[in-house]
């Protein structure tokens, strides 16, 4: 019997994908664990495999084109079976469902109408009477002056147009006869370009303004000096067979400041709060077409050369588009750290089930007083931005505290 196949949902996020190639064609053998095609999701290209045994009688999908989830891409049966009946079936299938939401939609726009009620005011309207209703001093007063009385409404018998109302609406009268001022020609063409949203961008639109609109975002912002993270990096990277860069040592801090806040490591879930305790450190990357996170996974429990193996590593995937959902599913915080593009400080939007996310900026050789003298220093400003269902000021300003403690004294997270 012939089986239908179905583009299948590769992410929790993923509501369509595009065929990248297909690595069977008609007529092919299939076995059950076969690679059918690779299909590109909003998040990673991913192989798509066979569950039956049989032979591939039908592709509806050609190469780059987009499908939508559970829409079928091809079938898989005996030599000889009649596929298009089974096309057929499909496509009743999917006009009466088609039917039945037009008739919803149709349902919900009638008691629409039926609500919505418009009241039409009375205007003077000369289309009523062909004939303009105005006095002769009216007609004579509009003549020298330009005026056009179909814009006056009249206030004499039967919307008659008078002196009085000529008078009465000077901002009219005035606007008809200001001096008309000639502006030159501006040369141009209008043009644009349009491209079609990716898969990972429609997603990122759709999760992030969901997170913006139903989280209660506040944010709070510290500076961090960096001196002694500076000297202490110099020293690590001297000895150490894998560099080390600022960012894996906040990841290190983040993590161990986590593990001391366990409410900023927590998740709302509409009816329970979730206190993970474990720490998987979310770590945003910019890609081509939009932004992925991979996860450091127990961060808290790995050495600064494993995290900065671990972040390269996935860092490529993410490029590379090489990711697999294990990849980045599961954070339970995430780090978004847009210093090394020059910028000092901005907010970022939740990720998606966290209750914060550290914006991290750049390090700024900045004037600073110490011990009563201006010196040079190096400051990093961090900003938080949190859930207010979960946590609030006091609570997120505790960690930020934590968190420049550990930086400032980097000896502490190597513990």
């Amino acid at each position: 019997m012939a089986e239908i196949i179905r583009m299948p949902k590769m992410s929790d996020t993923m509501e369509e994908g595009i065929i990248s190639s297909w690595l069977k064609k008609v007529g092919d053998k299939v076995n059950s664990g076969d690679i059918l095609a690779e299909v590109e999701t909003d998040k990673a290209t991913m192989e798509l495999e066979s569950y039956d045994d049989g032979i591939l009688l039908h592709i509806g999908v050609k190469n780059g084109e987009s499908v939508p989830v559970n829409d079928v891409i091809a079938i898989i049966g005996e030599k000889g079976e009649n596929i298009k009946e089974i096309l057929k079936e499909e496509e009743a299938k999917e006009e009466e469902t088609k039917e039945e939401e037009t008739k919803e939609e149709e349902t919900k726009e009638e008691e629409a109408k039926e609500e919505e009620t418009i009241t039409i005011p009375e205007i003077n309207d000369i289309s009523k009477d062909k004939r303009l209703k105005a006095s002769p001093l009216a007609k004579k007063i509009a003549e020298e002056k330009g005026i056009n009385l179909t814009n006056i409404k009249g206030s004499g018998d039967g919307g008659r147009i008078i002196k009085k109302d000529i008078e009465e609406n000077t901002e009219i009268i005035s606007a008809q006869s200001s001096t008309n001022i000639i502006l030159p020609k501006t040369i141009g063409e209008e043009s644009f370009d349009e491209v079609p949203i990716s898969q990972m961008r429609k997603t990122i639109s759709k999760r992030l303004s969901e997170s913006k609109f139903s989280s209660p975002h506040f944010y709070i912002t510290m500076e961090i000096n960096m001196d002694n993270c500076i000297k202490g990096r110099k020293k690590i990277n001297e000895t150490s067979e894998v560099k080390i860069s600022f960012n894996d040592i906040i990841i290190k801090a983040t993590a161990a400041a986590l593990r001391k806040h366990p409410m900023i490591n927590s998740s709302y879930l509409e009816d329970k709060l979730r206190i993970n305790h474990h720490i998987h450190i979310g770590v945003a990357v910019a890609v081509k077409n939009g932004l992925l996170v991979p996860i450091i996974k127990f961060a808290d429990n790995k050495s600064l050369s494993h995290i900065s193996l671990e972040v390269k590593n996935l860092a490529n995937k993410a490029k590379n588009k090489n990711l697999q959902p294990s990849d980045w599913e599961g954070n339970t915080f995430t780090i978004s750290n847009l210093g090394m593009f020059g910028i000092d400080e901005f907010t970022a939007i939740i990720n998606p089930n966290d209750s914060c996310i550290l914006a991290v900026g750049g390090i700024k050789n900045t004037p600073i007083i110490k011990n009563g003298e201006i010196v040079p220093g190096n400051l990093m400003k961090v900003t938080l931005s949190c859930d207010h269902r979960i946590v609030d000021g006091a609570m997120g300003s505790a960690f930020l505290q934590t968190l420049k403690e550990l930086i400032e004294d980097p000896i502490k997270i190597l513990v």
